[in-house]
């Protein structure tokens, strides 16, 4: 694989449509802004850099830590890609999105529909859902017996995975009867929980997430190396992209010269204004799912009721997707002219992997022809600054993290980027960013509908909840 210059693949983020000189004072915010939080900002940095890789931080030493792992990692893919025809994710969560985003950003955006000799690596499935219909369909195009299924779940008991894996491991025995283990991988925690008991029982080849490692942190560990490395992707220029940006993030406390601090400030300042919006909009198709990935990042991990201390506060910042241009054509218009309570992020690409002329024609028709001889990629670009430009006449908050190509270098450092800043902003709103209470609350109930046992009183709790009324229900 071609080495990459780092010198020339260094991420950017402008923040010039987030300052009052660009979009006025009224919505725009002030360097004295940024200045009255100084203190917040350096009690933000201090405390994410200290607790680094300590503690749920434990993401932020992953750059620095794997490298047998990375081998395991590299040797087992080799093996994968020699013997098996598909390689299916079982996850849901940061345990599929991630995997999901890496795929979509660094393979051929029609990866599966290529033939083998091109493809030189299995077709990929994530399933990151329990929609029946869903399970059936793959069944439906794989075969089993060249199949490899990586089930990852670090507890071993997330309800939507485990049931994957039993519908799967019945498939599985059924045609290969005892071969069925060497078609299992199982990502999971080292010591807890059902699926490193299940892993040992059965003789699984196993990775491992680390303990201080949260699902919508892990992409950086086996949960999303092994599926990149199975596709034929630099894992270690994946994390030595996110290893430069962890140096960035903890160089100074000054956010004007720490690009992961500076856009987390210029957030915090925001949501303290009421923009209760976080919209992310790459323009690029390779990078639509990113979008996917940092909705679960960054609203499970500021979406909090209380913060430290037990005040209410209920922080956080709803994370929207878009695509560009594609929802320039849906969403812009709200954005726009609707209510001022949105940042949009854009993620533009300098240079496109491929590129396509747009050929000279319709010569008649003055209103297309200008067009021609145009680049394809010339053109998205073009719409996205224009965007940013409409944007910032109508005083909206907005701002551009430009990659200067789609590499595993430059998508290391935006991850890291994202993480970095989620971690900022969560310590800025002094919420605890790594837990998940609400989700816990739906995964009880679910639990205590199905009769599991050590649930009986939220069980109760729920027959005693007061029913619905057909009053409110209209067929």
């Amino acid at each position: 694989m071609a080495k990459i210059n780092k010198a020339e693949n260094q991420i950017r983020f402008d923040f010039n449509n987030m300052m009052s000189d660009y979009i006025g004072a009224e919505e725009g915010i002030r360097e004295s802004d940024i200045a009255a939080v100084s203190s917040k900002v350096k009690e933000s940095f201090k405390s994410v850099v200290d607790q680094g890789g300590a503690g749920w931080q434990g993401w932020m030493d992953l750059p620095f830590n794997q490298d047998e792992i990375v081998k395991d990692i590299i040797e087992t893919a080799k093996d994968v890609r020699k013997n098996f025809k598909t390689f299916v994710v079982l996850g849901i969560g940061g345990s599929a999105l991630g995997p999901i985003a890496v795929f979509q950003a660094l393979c051929h955006l029609h990866y599966n529909e290529l033939p083998q000799k091109v493809r030189k690596g299995p077709k990929f499935y994530v399933e990151d859902n329990i929609d029946p219909e869903r399970m059936s369909a793959l069944l439906d195009v794989i075969d089993v017996n060249t199949t490899m299924f990586n089930v990852i779940t670090k507890s071993g008991a997330t309800s939507e995975t485990m049931s994957q894996y039993l519908v799967i491991i019945d498939v599985l025995k059924k045609a290969l009867g005892d071969r069925f283990a060497s078609h299992v991988i199982a990502t999971t925690d080292r010591e807890k929980g059902n699926l490193i008991k299940l892993a040992k029982k059965e003789g699984f080849k196993t990775f491992y997430i680390p303990s201080g490692v949260g699902g919508r942190f892990s992409e950086l560990c086996p949960v999303g190396l092994l599926p990149a490395a199975v596709l034929g992707i630099d894992v270690k220029a994946l994390l030595s992209g996110a290893r430069d940006m962890v140096k960035k993030g903890k160089k100074s406390n000054n956010p004007y010269k720490n690009m992961p601090l500076m856009a987390a400030t210029l957030q915090y300042i925001a949501m303290n204004r009421g923009k209760n919006i976080s919209v992310m909009m790459p323009y690029a198709d390779s990078l639509k799912y990113i979008a996917d990935w940092y909705c679960q990042l960054w609203g499970e991990s500021l979406g909090k009721a209380v913060d430290k201390e037990g005040k209410s506060v209920f922080a956080g910042q709803t994370p929207v997707k878009a695509l560009g241009v594609t929802d320039q054509h849906s969403q812009i218009q709200l954005y726009t002219e609707g209510p001022f309570d949105k940042v949009i992020t854009f993620i533009a690409v300098e240079k496109f992997r491929k590129e396509v002329m747009i050929p000279e024609g319709l010569s008649d028709f003055p209103d297309v022809n200008f067009l021609c001889g145009n680049t394809m990629g010339t053109l998205l670009n073009t719409e996205r600054r224009a965007t940013e430009y409409a944007l910032q006449k109508k005083k909206r908050l907005n701002r551009t993290i430009t990659l200067p190509e789609v590499n595993e270098y430059t998508l290391g450092q935006l991850l890291m980027l994202f993480m970095l800043e989620t971690a900022f902003v969560g310590a800025m709103l002094n919420i605890d960013t790594f837990n998940q209470p609400g989700v816990e609350e739906g995964k009880n109930a679910t639990y205590a509908m199905f009769g599991r046992k050590g649930y009986e009183a939220k069980k109760a709790e729920l027959d005693s909840a007061k029913p619905k009324t057909d009053r409110y229900v209209i067929e």
